[in-house]
């Protein structure tokens, strides 16, 4: 695949040669024909040359993957430095880590990781101080450890556990029940979930969960009829009851579950990644439901439940969410409990008939505890600036766990007493680096129209701003879903390397409400890129870094912020890292439950989003005859969530305009999805790729003291 002749050198400097040098001359691509397919959108002839990607399962898309993970591997293998990177990443990455417990049925559940297993070992305890059992090992659900847990449900009686499984990181699950008194798993078996937990009746006889029928094509066909079922422990799901669905709105969600005092079901149906939701009732003994809020008028979760009362917190009127009481014999009667605040009220929830209120500051995170009218009881005091989640539990329940980091504290776990106020720390992870040699600092920069928007930055203490400094830039922007500090192992080998890394909290995210959300969807799209090429130049004019040494990150919906970002201002960076990318706007909607996405992107269907879309779509807006910066696609062959097509056609889109260089690679995860579930030496692999990756495209050199502590 490659032409090295202009790189004969003698063996002991052939290492130097390939990280210095960007790409070696001749590269070349695998071959990507180009079809004849046109679409017609309100008049415009699209053409859709690579439609025949589509289908990762083609003898030609097979041949396409193997010849470009080649051509990425073979480029890869040049990194001299790899090996040294992914050793550090690895070493970083081997510390133990624990869950925040759950407490059900009297037991302690949590999860812990000695380091490197591939996945997370479920225990559970009698205590917290006594040493836990294991109960479930999903290292030896498979011998390449990608089946993986996908979530674990106890019931309240302690009899039995439903928990699910995941093959490949598909977002399909199969439901299996351990006899949590046997420790043996039952022969019934439960398919086609997708997008469901398992939740038990008051008996611990069966539970309610949600399921689509059999597809045609398991990783791409688009998902319709979302079904609600009760499953009876010790029968086949053939046997399972059908509670609900809805012919009429086949692309809705639907999820059923019993209150905690197991008198009155509810029912939630959402047509969207948004937050905006119907919520129905009904007594339990009664097949009538009840539509407490059924105009997708806003969003309304259920808190929690006391006799007639229940607790709902919704953003209906308040972008910053709020929560009220109401009865269930008089829904039109509602009472404010906590009003509206000027900052975006991130979680919520009752625990020990107190509620705990997690509100995001300037994308930091501070805690409040209230009575159940409102009442301010306390702040809760939190070990340090940074991110706090968690806080879960039952009504009367007296103590809650939860986490805490930031981008140089590795998390730790602390319980917290609902009567006293107080926290303990449950377990801490120690880290192999010395936290006092970093800095993280929040910046606020403007964008375009003016709109102040805020960046944290974290490097290495001493840092010298001339410009020089390589520096990975990450964002999302997207989905309400808010990027706030917290630690990562897998960031530190980066600034050991004498990399900055900065996180941007674009527009389109949660990190302000509704109206930050609001601002970066659809018709507004443009305002996420914008956010994001004005963080980039406040970068390089700050003195942090100048073009050739500045890296873009992203993944899924920041996939395609990185895509679109690289085609507007390919001048600007000096590499490009998109991961499991939204790269195909004008067909996103068209695979398994992309229609969803609407509510953030918009379609085709509609003239003004259409337009809006095409503009920016990554797949349709590579030119020919432009240098575009290095860059790296990542994506899973197994991902049905972002169909791997998206980055497929984008990394042939890519290849077929590039006029510089720089090198255009893909690198396809076989065996793997959206990200869920991945293997832990897959992690770290792709970690390492990833900077090796950087090392070479932005020319850096190793300091003498990397992987010292």
């Amino acid at each position: 695949m490659f032409n090295r002749s202009r790189c004969i050198v003698p063996l002991i400097l052939l290492t130097a040669c390939a990280a210095k040098s960007l790409a070696p001359v001749g590269l070349n691509y695998p071959e990507s024909p180009m079809g004849d397919v046109v679409d017609v959108h309100h008049g415009m002839n699209v053409p859709d040359p690579y439609r025949w990607l589509e289908d990762p399962d083609s003898a030609e898309s097979r041949t396409w993957i193997e010849a470009q993970n080649a051509l990425t591997f073979g480029w890869l293998d040049q990194v001299g430095e790899r090996a040294a990177i992914r050793s550090r990443v690895e070493s970083l990455w081997n510390y133990e880590r624990y869950s925040s417990p759950t407490l059900s049925g009297g037991r302690y559940f949590y999860f812990r990781n000695d380091g490197l297993q591939n996945q997370s070992v479920l225990y559970v305890s009698d205590s917290l101080e006594a040493e836990g059992d294991v109960l479930l090992d999903p290292n030896g659900f498979s011998e390449d450890g990608t089946v993986s847990l996908a979530g674990w449900y106890p019931s309240e009686t302690g009899n039995y556990m439903a928990y699910g499984t995941s093959d490949g990181g598909s977002d399909w699950k199969s439901l299996h029940i351990l006899d949590l008194k046997s420790g043996e798993t039952l022969e019934e078996e439960l398919e086609w979930v997708k997008f469901s937990g398992a939740n038990w009746n008051g008996e611990g006889t069966g539970f309610y969960y949600s399921r689509y029928a059999e597809p045609d094509a398991k990783l791409q066909q688009v998902n319709t009829m979302h079904q609600v079922y009760f499953h009876a422990v010790g029968t086949p799901q053939s046997e399972d009851v059908l509670l609900y669905e809805d012919s009429d709105k086949p692309e809705e969600f639907h999820w059923m579950w019993e209150s905690e005092d197991h008198t009155a079901h509810f029912m939630v149906h959402s047509e969207s990644t948004d937050d905006r939701n119907r919520l129905w009732w009904k007594p339990v003994e009664s097949d009538e439901w009840i539509r407490l809020f059924d105009d997708y008028d806003a969003g309304y979760s259920l808190l929690g439940k006391q006799e007639d009362t229940v607790w709902i917190r919704t953003n209906k009127d308040a972008p910053m969410g709020r929560v009220f009481s109401m009865n269930l014999s008089d829904p039109s009667v509602q009472t404010e409990v906590i009003p509206e605040s000027q900052n975006v009220l991130e979680g919520i929830s009752i625990v020990g008939k107190r509620i705990v209120a997690q509100y995001l500051v300037d994308a930091q995170t501070q805690v409040w505890v209230y009575d159940l009218t409102g009442q301010e009881i306390a702040k809760v005091e939190l070990p340090g600036v940074g991110s706090a989640g968690g806080w879960g539990g039952r009504f009367d329940q007296q103590e809650t766990f939860f986490s805490f980091s930031s981008f140089t504290a590795p998390s730790a776990i602390y319980r917290f007493d609902m009567e006293s106020l107080e926290s303990t720390l449950f377990r801490a992870s120690a880290v192999d680096f010395d936290a006092a040699g970093y800095t993280a600092k929040q910046v606020f920069y403007t964008s375009k129209d003016g709109t102040t928007v805020p960046m944290f930055i974290v490097h290495k203490k001493g840092l010298v701003l001339d410009g020089s400094n390589p520096t990975l830039l990450y964002g999302y922007g997207g989905f309400n879903i808010s990027l706030t500090p917290w630690f990562s192992a897998a960031r530190v080998p980066w600034m050991e390397m004498g990399g900055v890394f900065a996180l941007a909290n674009l527009r389109g995210g949660g990190e302000y409400g509704e109206e930050w959300h609001s601002a970066g969807t659809k018709l507004n799209k443009q305002n996420v890129f914008d956010d994001f090429i004005a963080a980039a130049e406040y970068l390089q004019s700050e003195g942090y870094t100048r073009p050739d040494k500045l890296a873009i990150q992203g993944g899924s919906n920041g996939g395609l912020l990185v895509g679109a970002t690289l085609l507007q201002r390919p001048d600007l960076f000096g590499a490009a890292l998109p991961a499991v990318g939204v790269l195909d706007m004008l067909r996103y909607h068209l695979f398994t439950i992309g229609s969803h996405w609407s509510g953030d992107y918009g379609t085709v269907d509609d003239p003004q989003e259409f337009s809006a879309l095409y503009a920016y779509s990554p797949v349709h807006n590579a030119a020919p005859g432009v240098s575009y910066p290095a860059t790296m696609i990542t994506t899973g062959d197994h991902d049905d969530r972002v169909v791997p097509a998206h980055s497929f056609k984008f990394a042939a889109a890519l290849q077929a305009a590039q006029a510089g260089p720089a090198p255009i690679l893909i690198r396809i995860e076989t065996r793997a999805g959206h990200g869920a579930g991945k293997p832990t030496q897959m992690k770290i692999d792709e970690v390492a790729d990833r900077y090796a990756f950087l090392f070479r495209a932005l020319g850096m050199t190793l300091p003498s003291s990397f992987g010292a502590q």
